[in-house]
């Protein structure tokens, strides 16, 4: 099939990539003149395993202009571009409206108009109007949401789990089972749906997933209050069938494109109609909190003493595997230790570059790896479980610190074993920070002897 794919963001041109990549004759366009050209070289403006790959071994056309056979001949046009937040936390659509204009203004013969951006209830609606407004060449329109997870979104896009789909009429219906007949998912997973519901499908999803890492995050913290253990209550929670064990990893909250910006975009919609998502905010704000959970530990650790330090912050993208800084936990991390007059010493396999784009301060040392970033700091503050983490050399890391205090954010250690190794460890839902005359265990003199002589 023909397709023209709007947007070459994150979701466009995975979508893009994966579609050319099972023989669909792919066209990709996008009013970013420079981001084109980047990708027309094979240059993936984008940090996701497998695309640059896909990219540069299959024929995909890359245009700004829709004025071309690409456009004219495709039977389906796919919205893929951004639905920012508006500061009262509701979808921004000025970018979906644009698209659904460009389109328009240029279509000759029938389209199916797919909307796989994240979009609130009734936008399938606004964009029919806006084409019926500037064009009277029959479509259709498809509510198609994406449902990509970062580091790992070609697999998600080329197996998926299931597929949503809204449509209104059977034309549009055997056009999207076309559209994916060539990728490995049974017909029983294509959930066919009205439009309403496939738009808020998607953000009952993120919505659910978010409550869970949300729910954690709060039983971690009465966890550490009554001498209980979050990863014993984990693994008792997650042997419950009908809760299973995915997204009940206790850490210092979420962040990234959807699950904040969705489940506000939730509580503006249920706002917009008079009907108060009491759930949704409350998810919001223990996530607020959860971002500050580190900065409060390390501040009970030190207390005064805390200005002057030096804090290594091992991972600062959101996730691991990808680039992604957006509503990343490790910003407000260092936001606070930088205001309570601590030096920072930061490292990120991937995403050091768009943060130091995000961090200006000069307070910042950039490290080349962990052991770096490590070496003469008072604290350690994991904040994002790459996989180099849990194989790296601790012995190594202890011996270059000035200090031993470890603050695992994603609890990617055990408690015992780290203290066994000589770490003054602090977790997330481990009961009990250290008392004072252990946590001060080598004394001033030896603490300022240690001097480090790796280079950042």
């Amino acid at each position: 099939m023909k397709v023209v794919v709007l947007g070459t963001g994150y979701v466009g041109l995975v979508t893009g990539v994966c579609l050319a990549s099972v023989g669909h004759q792919v066209t990709c366009y996008d009013i970013d003149e420079k981001k084109i050209e980047l990708i027309r070289k094979g240059i993936v403006p984008i940090y996701e395993p497998g695309v640059e790959t896909l990219l540069n071994s299959h024929t995909i056309r890359f245009t700004t202009t829709l004025k071309e056979e690409g456009f004219t001949e495709a039977e389906i046009c796919i919205i893929a571009v951004p639905t920012p937040p508006n500061p009262d936390g509701s979808c921004d659509l000025t970018y979906i409206l644009d698209a659904a204009k460009t389109i328009a203004l240029e279509m000759r013969s029938y389209k199916l108009i797919v909307i796989k951006s994240t979009v609130p209830v009734g936008t399938a609606k606004r964009v029919q109007e806006m084409v019926e407004t500037y064009s009277t060449v029959p479509f259709d329109i498809a509510s198609n949401p994406e449902f990509l997870r970062e580091g790992a979104a070609v697999s998600d896009c080329l197996t998926p789990d299931r597929i949503i789909v809204g449509v209104e009429n059977e034309r549009a219906k055997e056009t999207m089972l076309a559209l994916y007949k060539p990728f490995k998912i049974l017909q029983e997973r294509i959930f066919m749906m009205d439009l309403p519901s496939a738009e808020i499908t998607k953000y009952a999803a993120n919505a659910m997933l978010a409550a869970r890492i949300s729910f954690m995050n709060e039983m971690a913290g009465l966890c550490e209050r009554v001498g209980a253990t979050i990863h014993d209550v984990q693994r008792g929670l997650g042997a419950d069938p009908r809760i299973g064990p995915h997204f009940l990893s206790a850490g210092v909250g979420y962040g990234g494109s959807c699950f904040p910006k969705d489940v506000q975009a939730l509580s503006a919609m249920g706002r917009q109609v008079g009907y108060e998502m009491l759930l949704m905010e409350a998810i919001h704000s223990v996530n607020e909190m959860q971002k500050r959970v580190l900065f409060m530990k390390l501040e009970e650790y030190f207390g005064e003493a805390l200005q002057g330090k030096v804090v290594a912050v091992w991972g600062l993208a959101f996730k691991p595997n990808t680039d992604d800084m957006r509503e990343a936990p490790a910003l407000r991390l260092i936001e606070e230790l930088l205001s309570a007059g601590a030096t920072v010493k930061a490292y990120d396999p991937i995403a050091a570059e768009k943060a130091r784009n995000l961090i200006t301060d000069e307070r910042v040392v950039w490290c080349k790896d962990s052991y770096s970033a490590a070496c003469g700091a008072d604290a350690i503050a994991l904040v994002t479980e790459w996989q180099e983490f849990k194989m790296i050399d601790l012995q190594r890391v202890l011996e270059g610190m000035r200090g031993k205090a470890f603050f695992d954010g994603r609890n990617v250690f055990r408690d015992t074993t780290m203290r066994e190794k000589g770490f003054h460890y602090v977790g997330i839902g481990v009961p009990g920070l250290l008392e004072k005359k252990e946590r001060e265990g080598e004394g001033e003199e030896e603490r300022e002897q240690k001097i480090c002589k790796t280079n950042c």
